[in-house]
């Protein structure tokens, strides 16, 4: 295994299309980090097709989307969920939430016996939290490499897609009576697509 931890999305593919790409990619094991791994609209996603799908092509399953979802009322106990006004999830204190420690610490695990693909249903990674929130914390909080598996097959380093974020929502700051900018670009680019 070379370390590396791809993100996938599912969105464009049907599950045969889907199974052929992240074989191509030598993914052993898909992470979901869907809040609810249940699809209206593409069924073969639902949790018990997709994993019974992969078994049958030697791939492993998990779900981690309890720890590592977008949507951290659905999976998280009562209390204090990372939500701020409005019901808007806080990325920032997700991030920092103990489940949230735990799902990054089992990917870092795993990395030693599979290569892992995160998967959620955006079809870009710059629409997902799954590159936007979990790739970014792995990749700049952990120092692991990250790249991110498109429909047609090309992977994208994480370097490349910040660098595509950058061009695509800049890096004004959030707010423009600030004296100064909040941050480095990078920074204001993933707060501004996350916001």
């Amino acid at each position: 295994m070379d370390g590396r931890v791809l993100t996938v999305g599912y969105a464009s593919h049907d599950i045969a299309a889907f199974l052929a790409l992240v074989r191509g990619a030598g993914v052993t094991a898909i992470a979901d980090v869907r809040s609810q791994p249940f699809s209206r609209f593409r069924p073969a996603f639902n949790r018990p097709a997709l994993k019974a799908s992969l078994r049958a092509c030697g791939l492993a399953y998990v779900f981690l989307g309890a720890e590592l979802g977008a949507r951290p009322e659905m999976g998280t106990p009562p209390g204090n969920p990372p939500v701020r006004g409005g019901g808007r999830v806080d990325f920032d204190r997700l991030a920092e939430s103990a489940a949230f420690g735990r799902g990054i610490d089992r990917v870092i695990a795993g990395r030693a016996r599979y290569r892992i693909a995160l998967m959620c249903a955006e079809r870009d990674p710059i629409d997902c939290h799954r590159a936007l929130l979990v790739g970014r914390v792995l990749s700049q909080g952990h120092g692991v490499a990250v790249a991110h598996l498109h429909d047609d097959g090309r992977i994208e380093t994480q370097a490349d897609f910040e660098a595509r974020l950058l061009a695509l929502v800049g890096a004004e700051p959030a707010d423009l009576f600030a004296p100064t900018p909040v941050g480095d670009p990078l920074t204001r680019a993933y707060a501004r697509r996350l916001g």
